[in-house]
C-alpha cells in the first residue's frame, strides 16, 4: 500500500465526484455507500500503510510519482512520504473523519441538498490528507488552499440563510490573508535555499546546517518562520486571525466537528511541528509563536466563559486549545503540542457530536439557556458529553490530562518566560473547567427551561450515537501512551516521534534534568486547578443558581465586554472593514470608475456625438448652400496648397 499511497487521498476525491455528478438523483443510501465507503476504504488503506510502514522498521517512505512543475532549477512534484508524524496526522484524519461521516447521515438525514453536504464533506478529506501526505511545501500548499475552499462551502452550506453565507465569506477572506504570508514564506525559503522539498530542505546541507538566529536578530530562517506562522494563524485560529471560527458554527455541527475541531484548524500546529527543524534556528520566531499561543489561549478561554449558544463555547474552546498546541510548539515541546493535537481530535470531535444530538433532540435550539434536565432524557449523549468535559479539563485518566499535563510542564521548563507562559496556561486550565462544566450543568442539569409540551426531547439514533460511543472510548484512553512516564516508564508516543523531533526539541534536557517528583507535583497542581473551575460551576450553576446572575449584574462592564467577545469584530468593522468599504465606493468606484473611467469613455462619445449633430445641418437640401460649401472648400484646399510649402519651410528655418 505504501507504493500506492495516492490512493488514500483519492479515494474521498472519488467519492466526491461520484455524489457530486449522480447524487442529486440518488436516494439518501446511495449517497450514503459512495461517501461512506470511500472514507472507509481510504482509512483501511491509511492502516495498511501504517502497518507497512512500521514492519519495515520506521524508515522514512518516500514516492515521486510523477512531476507537476519544472523551471529552471526548481521541481514540484506529486509526492507523498510516510514518517512519524504524517502516521498520527494521516489516522486521525481518516479515522475521526470516517466517525463523522456515519454520524452526519443521521444528523443530515432530513436536510435539503444531502448529496451536496457529502460530496464538499469527501473533498475536504481529499486535500486534507493530501496536505498530511505531501512531501513538499508547494503540494503541501494544494492541500491547504484546498481545506480553506472545502470549508468555505461547508460553512455557506445553507447559503439561503444570510448568516451562514455570511460567515463562509468571512472564513475564506481571513484564511487569505494568512495564506499571503505563508506563499511569501515559501518564496523566501526557495529564494534563499532552492528548493522547498521536505527531505532536501530539513537536511544537513540546507535548514539544518544554517546557523541558529540568536533572539532579536531577524535572518532568513526567522523571517520566514514568522511567515509561515501568519498562515498558521489564520488556519489555525490564533490571534489576531482567529474571528472566521466561532462564526464558522453557522454550518452544519458534523462540518464543527471534522473542519473546526478535529483536522483542518489543526494544519497550522502540523506545519509548525513538520517545519521543526526551520523553527529551531529561529529562536525569536519561537518565542513569537509561544506568546501568540499562550496568549490566544487565555483571550478565548475568557470569551467562553459568559457565551450561551453550545457551539459558540465549543468553538472558543477550540482556538483555546490550539493556543495549547502552539504554546508547546513554541517552548519547543513538538511532541507535546502534537499529542495534544491527537488528543484533542478525540474529545474536541466528541464535544461537537454530543452538542449536534443535544440540538438534534432539542429540534434545533442551541440556546443554553433554554434547556435544562436533559440528562435523564439524553442519557448516552450525556454520558459521552460528560466523558469528554472531563477530558478537555485535563483529570485523570482521562486523554485530555496527560497531553494538557506535558505542555505545561513544558512551558515551566523553558528558558525564556517560562513561569510567565506556565502561569497562564495554568490559569486558562481552571477557566476550561469552569466553562466546560458550565456547559454541562446548563445543559443537562436542573429543572427543563423550554416547553415540554412543545418540544418532544428525544435520543438521537446510532448512526449518531455509535461515534459518540467509539469517541469517549478514545477520549479515556486516547492519552495512556504517556502512562508508564508517570510510574518513571518509557513515554511510547514520545519515543514513536523521537525520529522526528528526538533532537531538536530544546526542552529535552531541561525535562530530563528536572526531578520525577517536580513534574507529578505540577500534574497535581494541574488537577488542583481543573477541580477548582469545576468546583466554581457546580457552585454557580447547581447549588446557587441565581447567584451567577447576580454576579453577573454586579460585574456587568466586563461581563458585557467578554459577552461581545471583547468588541473585536466591531474594531475589525471600523478599523478594516468600513474604511475599505468608504475607499472602494468613493475613490474607487465614483472617482475612478465612474468619474475617470466611464467620465472619458463617455466623454469621448458625448463629444463625437455633438460634433456629428452640428455636422449633420449642412446636410439641408438647399442647393445655394451646397455651391458655398463647395466654394469654400475649394477655397481651403487651394489655400493649403499654395501656403503649405511656405509655412513648413519657415518651421523648419525656426527649428535649424
Amino acid at each position: 500500500m505504501l507504493a500506492y499511497l495516492w490512493m488514500s487521498p483519492l479515494l474521498p476525491l472519488l467519492g466526491s465526484a461520484i455524489n457530486a455528478l449522480f447524487g442529486a438523483k440518488w436516494p439518501n443510501k446511495f449517497v450514503n455507500l459512495a461517501a461512506i465507503g470511500s472514507t472507509g476504504l481510504s482509512f483501511l488503506c491509511a492502516l495498511e500503510a501504517v502497518r507497512e510502514f512500521l514492519d519495515s522498521g520506521q524508515v522514512l517512505f518516500r514516492k515521486e510519482f510523477f512531476t507537476w512543475i519544472t523551471a529552471g532549477d526548481f521541481r514540484a512534484g506529486f509526492d507523498l512520504q510516510v514518517d512519524q508524524l504524517t502516521v498520527v496526522m494521516v489516522l486521525v484524519v481518516t479515522g475521526v473523519g470516517w466517525l463523522i461521516h456515519i454520524y452526519a447521515t443521521g444528523y443530515m438525514a432530513h436536510e435539503g441538498g444531502y448529496y451536496r453536504f457529502f460530496s464538499y464533506l469527501n473533498l475536504f478529506m481529499f486535500f486534507m490528507l493530501i496536505l498530511v501526505l505531501a512531501a513538499n511545501y508547494v503540494l503541501l500548499f494544494v492541500g491547504w488552499e484546498g481545506v480553506g475552499l472545502s470549508s468555505y462551502l461547508l460553512i455557506g452550506f445553507y447559503f439561503l440563510k444570510k448568516s451562514a453565507s455570511d460567515a463562509g465569506k468571512k472564513a475564506f477572506i481571513v484564511n487569505r490573508i494568512g495564506d499571503f504570508g505563508f506563499m511569501l514564506g515559501m518564496f523566501l525559503l526557495f529564494r534563499a535555499f532552492r528548493t522547498l522539498d521536505f527531505q532536501t530542505l530539513f537536511d544537513a546541507q540546507h535548514a539544518a546546517g544554517w546557523p541558529v538566529e540568536a533572539y532579536g536578530q531577524f535572518g532568513t530562517i526567522t523571517i520566514a518562520c514568522l511567515l509561515l506562522f501568519m498562515g498558521a494563524t489564520g488556519k489555525s485560529a490564533q490571534l489576531p486571525l482567529y474571528v472566521w471560527l466561532p462564526d464558522a458554527m453557522e454550518g452544519p455541527t458534523p462540518v464543527s466537528a471534522l473542519i473546526h475541531a478535529a483536522t483542518m484548524v489543526t494544519a497550522g500546529v502540523y506545519v509548525v511541528a513538520r517545519s521543526h527543524i526551520l523553527f529551531t534556528h529561529a529562536p525569536t520566531a519561537m518565542l513569537v509563536v509561544a506568546i501568540v499561543g499562550c496568549a490566544t489561549a487565555f483571550f478565548a478561554a475568557t470569551i467562553g466563559l459568559v457565551q450561551t449558544d453550545i457551539k459558540k463555547v465549543l468553538a472558543y474552546s477550540t482556538v483555546s486549545q490550539l493556543g495549547y498546541m502552539f504554546l508547546a510548539c513554541g517552548v519547543g515541546a513538538f511532541t507535546a503540542g502534537i499529542f495534544h493535537l491527537m488528543t484533542h481530535a478525540f474529545f474536541k470531535a466528541l464535544l461537537f457530536l454530543a452538542a449536534g444530538s443535544v440540538i438534534h433532540a432539542m429540534g434545533g435550539e442551541q440556546e443554553m439557556s433554554k434547556m435544562g434536565g436533559l440528562g435523564k432524557k439524553v442519557r448516552c449523549t450525556y454520558a459521552t458529553m460528560f466523558i469528554a468535559t472531563l477530558a478537555i479539563a485535563g483529570i485523570p485518566p482521562f486523554a485530555g490530562f496527560f497531553s494538557k499535563d506535558a505542555i505545561l510542564f513544558s512551558s515551566f521548563q523553558s528558558p525564556t518566560g517560562g513561569r510567565v507562559l506556565y502561569a497562564f496556561g495554568l490559569l486558562t486550565a481552571l477557566l476550561t473547567a469552569f466553562y466546560m462544566f458550565r456547559l454541562i450543568f446548563l445543559t443537562f442539569s436542573g429543572k427543563p427551561r423550554y416547553d415540554e409540551k412543545k418540544v418532544h426531547v428525544h435520543e438521537s439514533p446510532w448512526s449518531m450515537l455509535g461515534p459518540l460511543v467509539v469517541l469517549a472510548i478514545l477520549s479515556v484512553i486516547g492519552g495512556w501512551f504517556v502512562l508508564p512516564t508517570f510510574f518513571q516508564g518509557p513515554d511510547y508516543f514520545a519515543n514513536f516521534l523521537g525520529p522526528i523531533f528526538g533532537g531538536h526539541e530544546s526542552v529535552e534536557a531541561a525535562t530530563e534534568a528536572a526531578t520525577h517528583q517536580f513534574e507529578l507535583i505540577l500534574a497535581g497542581v494541574a488537577v488542583a486547578a481543573a477541580l477548582i473551575g469545576l468546583a466554581v460551576a457546580y457552585w454557580l450553576y447547581i447549588k446557587r443558581p441565581s447567584k451567577a446572575d447576580d454576579l453577573a449584574k454586579s460585574m456587568k462592564p466586563a461581563y458585557t465586554t467578554l459577552l461581545n467577545k471583547y468588541y473585536v469584530d466591531e474594531l475589525y468593522a471600523a478599523a478594516v472593514v468600513r474604511p475599505l468599504l468608504w475607499l472602494s465606493t468613493n475613490a474607487f468606484w465614483k472617482a475612478t470608475d465612474v468619474a475617470g473611467i466611464d467620465g472619458t469613455v463617455n466623454g469621448i462619445a458625448h463629444g463625437a456625438r455633438a460634433i456629428g449633430d452640428g455636422v449633420r445641418h449642412s446636410q439641408s437640401g438647399n442647393t445655394r448652400s451646397y455651391a458655398v460649401w463647395v466654394v469654400v472648400g475649394a477655397i481651403v484646399v487651394l489655400a493649403v496648397i499654395f501656403f503649405w510649402p511656405v509655412a513648413s519651410k519657415t518651421a523648419l528655418g525656426l527649428v535649424r
